[in-house]
């Protein structure tokens, strides 16, 4: 019979999942669960864009942010540092919209390049709409050293199109690992 001793067990990249006392005791124990890295974003206040242009969103408030990788000073974007595939979820609220013809889109870019989006298309007389709430979805792999998401809008209107925000239920971008790579 073969006996291991230690008085701590690490991942492969150095996360301490468990310390143990000279007797044994398991003296520190973190689930894999609590090294995920999580986070919540939202833009505080209205953005003006250019129509038809991807514009980066400015998510300026975080609700949380778990392993401090969203940036919401500078880049407004997330870097993990755990590799694995993460959920994305966003939403653009368009406004300030005055056609009969408009589109909203959310993208959410990764690395600088669109990687998931969406969009909405009124149009026609009698179905003029002021504003609305564009969304996405997605699993996305992410390296956990070098890529980054961030969110972006793009609304076609005459006028001077806006991104709303002021709530987390206005104009938002949140994600959570879901598997390890």
């Amino acid at each position: 019979m073969s006996v291991l001793k230690v008085n701590q067990i690490q991942t492969a990249n150095g996360v301490i999942m468990a310390n143990l006392n000279s007797s044994g005791a398991n003296i520190g124990f973190q689930l894999a669960s609590s090294l995920a890295p999580a986070f919540s974003a939202y833009m505080s206040a209205n953005q003006n864009i250019t129509t038809a242009t991807w514009t980066k969103v400015q998510l300026n408030t975080e609700v949380f942010d778990t392993n401090s990788n969203f940036d919401p000073t500078t880049n407004y974007r997330f870097t993990p540092t755990v590799a694995g595939y993460y959920q994305i979820n966003a939403g653009v609220y368009c406004s300030n919209l005055t056609d009969y013809d408009v589109q909203g889109s959310v993208g959410i870019y990764k690395n600088g390049s669109i990687y998931h989006r969406a969009t909405l298309n009124f149009g026609g007389e009698g179905s003029k709409f002021n504003d609305f709430l564009t969304a996405v979805s997605g699993v996305i792999y992410l390296n956990g050293s070098t890529d980054y998401i961030e969110l972006y809008g793009r609304i076609t209107a005459s006028g001077t199109p806006g991104i709303v925000g002021g709530t987390t239920s206005d104009t938002f971008m949140n994600g959570c690992l879901i598997r390890s790579a």
